[in-house]
């Protein structure tokens, strides 16, 4: 295989995310894209990427493969790559993977391709009575200013509402996001739909609003909360969150 990116953000961005929640993932690589299912070693969030084939110059794939990487060295790696270097992925024959960055000059790192155990993950089949579409940085802006109260925050959505509510000990922090033009609320029978989730998950999602300017929002009472990240005909990441279920 060799598959060269001339836009590498949307690869050095990802690995940046996605090794805030996992150590070590397999990659897979087929002629449509480059994939990758992980979940995070708690358990609690569980990161889907998919990088387009569409999105690279070369894209030369001669037959499906799997790649498992440590991803805080891939993550190293990654961060020396230049806004306009060419980015080139290659398998070599001593089952490392070869990354070639090409400005002003050529430089090469090769990766050790590791054993990795771990069983295939299968995407869960959620359903979602709440869908909410929404500048990514409303969301990153809400997320910071409820992370100066609490731990966990509550998502409730009614039809052409989204509020965003944490509770501290004695602070409080509220957001409301009314349907706008770039806003968009739907809820299945006008209920109002509420859920708590963790706000140090949230904080390392919302950063893929580095790759896509829109995200989408989807949950449901006491249910997962999924993210979605995308970039028509380049890269999709989407995040899926276990709810933080209080007892009463």
């Amino acid at each position: 295989m060799r598959l060269t990116l001339a836009e590498p953000k949307y690869l050095t961005e990802s690995v940046s995310i996605i090794s805030d929640l996992v150590n070590e993932a397999r990659f897979k690589v087929n002629k449509e894209a480059i994939e990758l299912v992980a979940m995070d070693p708690a358990n609690v969030a569980m990161v889907i990427f998919k990088l387009l084939s569409s999105s690279f110059t070369e894209y030369d794939v001669k037959k499906d493969v799997e790649i498992a990487i440590n991803l805080s060295n891939l993550k190293q790696i990654m961060r020396r790559v230049k806004a306009n270097d060419m980015l080139t992925l290659e398998l070599d024959p001593e089952n490392k993977l070869r990354v070639e960055l090409k400005g002003n000059n050529l430089r090469t790192f090769n990766l050790p391709i590791i054993e990795f155990d771990e069983k295939e993950q299968k995407i869960p089949n959620l359903k979602f009575p709440v869908a909410i579409s929404l500048p990514s940085s409303i969301l990153n802006e809400a997320i910071e200013d409820v992370d100066v109260v609490g731990e966990s925050v509550t998502f409730m959505a009614e039809p052409k509402k989204f509020t965003i509510n944490a509770e501290g000990d004695l602070s409080q922090a509220k957001i409301e996001i009314k349907e706008g033009d770039n806003i968009k609320i739907k809820v299945d029978g006008n209920e109002t739909v509420k859920a708590k989730y963790s706000i140090e998950y949230l904080k390392k999602m919302i950063t893929g609003s580095k790759i896509a300017d829109q995200v989408s929002i989807y949950f449901n009472k006491d249910y997962p909360l999924k993210l979605e990240y995308k970039t028509v005909d380049k890269i999709m990441l989407s995040f899926i969150l276990a709810p933080r279920v209080e007892n009463e």
